[in-house]
């Protein structure tokens, strides 16, 4: 049964949300602010945090960062505030879905089992992938290249192994917008060229294992030159 951690500052929303997540089966545990919820992630597991925006104390931006420090939990954003930069930053530093307040509880229910399922989809993957001396190690979300490790921003190691998991298959924009930011995000195609562009510099002399296929997307393409 998954277990959910609901972090806002207001007592009734947390009540309100917790009473929908339980009709639909999940074990529900609260936090009033940001320090709070990493107290509870720190000392219990759990599957998934809908982490309120706009809390006093550290906000959900900064309890996020937070959380990223230390685990890569799935996270949705409740927000009352609807504007590109607050989404941006939100994906920067690895948000999994954004619900608008005021939101209906049956679309933040449904936000909730599609993250679940794409985040269970992907551990189901947790072969550690070896291309040369660049190793993807999907469990413990960690890369070696050059076996120096490689700290990469959550979206751009999401987006570096959805391509290595799919070698030689063309990924359009569109699929990796789905697969890699979820199905209701709001940005365009530049949001990929930009993590690509950045995922590239990451990687260095490693770089054109990531080919561009004009007009389509992106393919991963390892040559073993043995």
């Amino acid at each position: 049964m998954p277990r959910l951690l609901i972090t806002d500052d207001d007592l009734h929303l947390r009540r309100l949300v917790r009473t929908y997540a339980d009709m639909e089966g999940y074990q529900c545990e609260e936090a009033d602010c940001g320090a709070a919820a990493i107290e509870a992630l720190r000392q219990q597991n759990f599957d998934l945090v809908l982490l309120d925006v706009m809390m006093p104390g550290p906000d959900g931006f900064e309890t996020l960062a937070g959380i990223r420090k230390f685990s890569q939990i799935p996270v949705i954003m409740l927000t009352a505030r609807d504007e590109e930069y607050d989404r941006l930053l939100g994906f920067q530093l690895g948000v999994d879905d954004y619900v608008s307040k005021p939101f209906s509880s049956k679309e933040l229910m449904a936000r909730i089992a599609a993250v679940l399922r794409r985040t269970k989809g992907s551990l189901e993957h947790n072969d550690v992938l070896q291309f040369g001396k660049l190793c993807i190690e999907p469990k413990s979300r960690t890369i070696t290249l050059d076996s120096l490790p490689l700290r990469l921003p959550p979206k751009e190691f999401d987006l570096l192994l959805k391509l290595a998991q799919n070698q030689r298959i063309v990924l359009s924009r569109e699929k990796l917008l789905e697969t890699v930011w979820g199905y209701s995000y709001y940005g365009d195609n530049r949001t990929v060229d930009t993590h690509i562009k950045s995922l590239r510099e990451h990687l260095g002399p490693y770089r054109k294992l990531i080919q561009t296929v004009w007009g389509v997307g992106y393919r991963f393409e390892y040559m073993d030159e043995n």
